[in-house]
């Protein structure tokens, strides 16, 4: 028993220390968020009046506005298309190797190659920049991941329950809102949530393609704006922010994911 515990101590220290090294910043970050003075590391005492300043900071509720409506829009695209995209090539009776590679490249990508290539797409065709073109090139990061996460549960779909539903006589259209769908809609709303979390998150794209002017800022766009004149208790407090969003979009994402897994 001694034996056994003494050879998993190192494994759990060096975890400790993994997991310390990567959220310890954060912890602190989070901490310094309600730091009372206005200077970012001296500590005087504990207050949450940066989070009201935040409220009346109308740069800061304009990018928060903006993030919004780029995730809403990004999601609800980018899951439709997914989805779809999950469907097609799943119930492919060829598989592709080149296909699968196409379809997920943007996951692979550097960011900074993909908006470089964004901006010069966009530049050739003569779009005006602005959240739209932020909307289409997250739409176009976030569609490999719902893709992979609907994928995942069409591995263990079973489409004979498809082939019943044609052979009782229903048509395309009823056999998948009433048999395919529900069936994936957990893995759907997975998807989503992680595109949701991805484009809040998302600023190298973002800042290639919103194009001039303040009325496509979004919120980390915001944020890098602020920090260029040093870190303030402000800016804390909208990290803080912008990261308890994504993280609870986050964990939903992965509770759904692990619910639909089949045994």
């Amino acid at each position: 028993m001694n034996a056994t515990l003494s050879s998993k101590l190192p494994g759990r220290i060096v975890l400790l220390l993994v997991f310390g090294f990567l959220y310890l910043p954060i912890a602190v970050l989070v901490l310094l968020s309600f730091n009372d003075s206005g200077l970012p590391t001296s500590w005087s005492g504990f207050s949450t009046r940066w989070y009201g300043a935040l409220l009346s900071n109308t740069d800061i509720l304009r990018a928060a506005g903006n993030t919004f409506i780029v995730a809403v829009f990004a999601t609800v695209i980018s899951t439709v298309l997914g989805t779809l995209l999950a469907l097609g090539m799943e119930t492919r009776r060829r598989k592709s190797s080149g296909l699968e590679a196409l379809a997920f490249a943007p996951m692979v990508i550097p960011d900074i190659v993909l908006a470089v290539a964004l901006l010069t797409f966009f530049s050739r065709l003569g779009l005006t920049m602005g959240l739209h073109t932020i909307v289409i090139s997250h739409v176009i990061f976030d569609l490999a991941f719902v893709c992979s996460v609907v994928r995942a549960r069409l591995k263990h779909f079973d489409f004979s329950i498809v082939e019943a539903s044609r052979d009782l006589g229903a048509s395309g259209w009823t056999t998948f809102w009433r048999v395919t769908f529900p069936v994936l809609l957990p893995s759907i709303v997975a998807g989503a949530l992680l595109a949701f979390t991805l484009s809040v998150d998302e600023f190298i794209i973002a800042f290639f393609t919103a194009g001039a002017g303040r009325s496509s800022i979004t919120l980390p766009m915001q944020i890098y704006s602020m920090i260029r004149f040093g870190i303030t208790p402000e800016v804390n407090a909208l990290a803080t922010i912008v990261m308890g969003v994504s993280a609870t979009a986050l964990l939903i994402s992965q509770w759904l994911n692990r619910q639909q897994q089949v045994p």
